[in-house]
C-alpha cells in the first residue's frame, strides 16, 4: 500500500508541472488587459504600462510562468484582478461549496445508482430492466441546466417547498444548509444516478454469469448470499472505477449547478473569473480543480488495492 502511494505521488508530479503550464498558457491566451480591469477603461496608458509592469506582464511568458510556479509551490496565487483579495482567501470561501456539491451529489448517484442496477441485473430482461434502461437514458439525455430550471418551477414555484437559490454553511444552520442544497444535489446528481446504474448493472450481470457464482449456487448458497457476497464484493472494483472518473465530471457539472442555483463556489467563480478577464483567479481555481481530481484519483487506486490486492503493480 505504501510503495503504492508513493508510486502515484510521483507520477502526479509532472501531471502537476504540465497542467500548471497548460492552464497559465490558457489565461494568458484569453483576449483583454489585466491593467483594465485594474484601472478601467479610461484610464490613460502611463498607468497602465505601470501597472503591467508591476504585475510583471511584460517579461517573457516563460519568465511569468517561473515567477507564478514558484510562488503558486509556496501557496501563494497571486491576488485578485478585480478586488485585490488574496486568491487562496477567495478560494477557501469557495471550496467548501464545491466540495460539498460534489460529495453530496457522488452520495446521492451511488445510493440511489448502485441498488438501481442490482435490480437491474438481477431482474435481467425483465421489465424491471427495461424501466431502469429507460430512466437511464432519459437522466443522461438532459442537460444539467434544463433539470435544475425543472426543479425550480416544480418545487419552489408550484410547491413553494425548497428555496430557489442561494447557500447557507452547514455550521451556521444545517437545516436550511440542507434545504438550499437538495435540488443542486438532484440536478449534477441526476445524470451520474444513470451512469453509475449502467455500470453496476453490467458489472453485476458479468459477475453473476462466472463459475464460481454458479458453484457457490449449486452448494445451496442463498440468492442474497450468491448476490451481496459473491456478486457485489467482486463487481466492486469496477463500480468503484466508474464512481472516481464521475469526480472530474461533476466538476464541469458544478460551473453550471452552481449558476443556475446562485452557488458561491468554485464552478461559478471560475465562470465569473473568464468574464472579468480575472487571469490570476481563473488559474488557481483551475488548478484546484485539477489537484482535487489527482486526489480523487489516488483515493480510488488506494480503494481498488483494499478491494483487491492483486491490483497494485
Amino acid at each position: 500500500m505504501l510503495r503504492l502511494l508513493v508510486r502515484r505521488l510521483l507520477q502526479a508530479i509532472p501531471v502537476m508541472l504540465i497542467v500548471s503550464a497548460v492552464i497559465f498558457a490558457v489565461a494568458v491566451a484569453l483576449p483583454g488587459d489585466p491593467s483594465l480591469i485594474i484601472l478601467g477603461e479610461n484610464a490613460p496608458e502611463a498607468a497602465r504600462e505601470r501597472i503591467r509592469q508591476e504585475l510583471g506582464l511584460d517579461d517573457p511568458i516563460v519568465i511569468q510562468f517561473w515567477n507564478w510556479l514558484t510562488n503558486a509551490i509556496t501557496g501563494d496565487l497571486g491576488k485578485s484582478f478585480k478586488s485585490g483579495e488574496a486568491v487562496v482567501s477567495i478560494l477557501m470561501d469557495r471550496i467548501p461549496v464545491t466540495l460539498e456539491l460534489a460529495t453530496l451529489s457522488l452520495v446521492f448517484s451511488v445510493v440511489i445508482g448502485v441498488p438501481l442496477g442490482m435490480i437491474a441485473a438481477i431482474r435481467r430482461n425483465t421489465w424491471v430492466d427495461a424501466a431502469v434502461s429507460v430512466l437511464s437514458v432519459s437522466a443522461l439525455a438532459m442537460p444539467f441546466f434544463w433539470v435544475g430550471i425543472l426543479l425550480i418551477m416544480l418545487f419552489t414555484l408550484r410547491l413553494g417547498l425548497l428555496p430557489p437559490s442561494g447557500y447557507v454553511p452547514f455550521t451556521e444552520d444545517p437545516v436550511a444548509n440542507l434545504t438550499h442544497m437538495i435540488m443542486p444535489v438532484v440536478t449534477l446528481g441526476s445524470a451520474y444516478v444513470a451512469i453509475v446504474a449502467r455500470q453496476t448493472r453490467a458489472a453485476m450481470i458479468q459477475v453473476l454469469s462466472a463459475d464460481y457464482v454458479r458453484t457457490a449456487r449449486a452448494k445451496g448458497a442463498s440468492e442474497f448470499r450468491v448476490v451481496a457476497i459473491h456478486g457485489f464484493r467482486n463487481a466492486l472494483v469496477a463500480i468503484v472505477t466508474v464512481v472516481g472518473l464521475q469526480f472530474a465530471g461533476m466538476m464541469g457539472g458544478a460551473v453550471v449547478t452552481e449558476t443556475v442555483f446562485q452557488l458561491p463556489g468554485l464552478g461559478r467563480m471560475i465562470t465569473n473569473s473568464i468574464f472579468d478577464r480575472d487571469y490570476g483567479l481563473l488559474q488557481g481555481g483551475v488548478l484546484i480543480v485539477v489537484l482535487g481530481v489527482i486526489i480523487v484519483n489516488l483515493l480510488t487506486d488506494l480503494l481498488y488495492n483494499l478491494l483487491d490486492p492483486r491490483t497494485e503493480q
